[in-house]
């Protein structure tokens, strides 16, 4: 008989805006804060018995080179016999990690595990491919490694190359999404992110990071409202619809949660926050990335016999308000009062390796709590959009 997997408790630091309170911190500091931060909270988990750390981290040309994941492990000062693997999925790429670990629970190849993510948008370095001769004479160019396409394959198909945002565009023309609406759903995002720090909601699941006064996700903007974001100009195209205000930032945090069997937890004073049910993945052509999410969750809601009238709640990426918009409208049957109660990714932030594990983590405390509040069995459902065409989801229950 098949393992379950369970989600044990989740942690985040605040996200914090490129170039701001989280700048001066490495990105392997990031995931060495949360990894400790997450022990620290469950005392009864001895070191030696996380059997993988897994981290997802979508750059990895900088301070985390190297496979971030180890180098975390070593940081926090875990035992040397705990291994870690860094895993890339891009925007994905934390979900992906939990997902990793959770289908090695299920096998009974891992008791206890840690999934995680980490990301600094804001220390992404500038590189440049190596000379081919020993003297160069020829200018170099730099690319950034931030966000995006660089070092482009000559043969790969450049209606495939362009970026996120004009990718975005072409979603959101196919079907119909208006500025206004994009406009609105930013500004909910917004609304209810301020709400939800105001109420305690994110309380749980917050660690602070050391030496650094962040004490809230720094791009949320509670007076943020429709009308103001209808003055922003489009930034990819000049007839275009997406805006600095209908996108997500760019951002620096990390995120980690404690995966492992029902016999794991013995280690826990706890009960689990949630189990996982299944899991989905899919890809759509790179040109319209932000319906990748669509296919996934339906693949994960079929694998388990469910479908969208049975999930309680929803937590989807906001890469861009056109691309949620977009995957709302291609789930007909999905009540949008359901998602993302407590704002998404556009007010919280998208540091990319990270924010699967956030949306995951979110979506447990909700979930667990709504179970302890009702007495009865809740379903969450986790979706993300991923660069250059992919979807990733999971539905849990608590």
């Amino acid at each position: 008989m098949a393992e379950s997997a369970f989600i044990y408790d989740a942690v985040r630091t605040p996200f914090g805006k490129i170039g701001g309170a989280l700048s001066g911190v490495r990105p392997d500091d990031l995931a060495a804060e949360v990894l400790s931060g997450l022990l620290k909270r469950n005392p009864g988990v001895d070191p030696s018995a996380i059997e993988e750390v897994a981290f997802g981290n979508a750059n990895g040309a900088g301070e985390e080179n190297r496979n971030v994941a180890r180098m975390a492990v070593l940081l926090a000062g875990l035992p040397t016999s705990v291994p870690g693997v860094t895993m890339n999925r891009l925007c994905g790429s934390g979900l992906e990690a939990v997902i990793s670990n959770s289908r090695a629970i299920e096998t009974g190849d891992l008791e206890l595990a840690v999934s995680a993510g980490v990301e600094s948008m804001s220390r992404a370095p500038w590189v440049a491919l190596k000379p081919e001769t020993g003297f160069e004479r020829r200018n170099l160019e730099m690319h950034s490694t931030t966000l995006g396409w660089r070092m482009i394959n000559p043969k790969m198909n450049p209606a495939w190359t362009v970026s996120l945002g004009v990718a975005t565009e072409n979603v959101v023309a196919r079907h119909q999404i208006s500025r206004e609406a994009q406009d609105v759903f930013a500004a909910e995002s917004h609304q209810k992110a301020a709400a939800a720090w105001a109420a305690g909601k994110f309380k749980s699941q917050i660690l602070n990071v050391s030496g650094v006064d962040l004490n809230i996700d720094e791009t949320i903007r509670e007076n943020t409202t429709a009308d103001l974001l209808t003055k922003l100009k489009p930034i990819f195209q000049s007839d275009g619809t997406i805006t600095a205000g209908n996108a997500s930032p760019m951002n620096d945090g990390a995120a980690a949660l404690f995966i492992g069997s029902e016999n794991a937890g013995r280690h826990f004073t706890n009960e689990p926050l949630a189990r996982v049910v299944s899991r989905g993945v899919a890809a759509v052509n790179p040109d319209y990335f932000g319906i990748g999410p669509v296919e996934a969750a339906n693949i994960a809601l079929k694998r388990d016999g469910l479908s969208w009238s049975d999930i309680d709640f929803v937590e989807l990426n906001e890469a861009f308000a056109g691309q949620s918009l977009a995957c709302l409208k291609l789930w007909p049957e999905l009540d949008p009062a359901k998602v993302n109660l407590n704002g998404g990714a556009i007010a919280i932030g998208h540091p990319l390796g990270a924010s699967g594990v956030r949306i995951i983590g979110s979506l447990a405390h909700t979930i667990s709590a709504e179970a302890k509040r009702s007495g009865r069995r809740v379903y969450g459902l986790a979706a993300i959009c991923i660069g250059v065409g992919q979807g990733l989801a999971m539905v849990i229950e608590a």
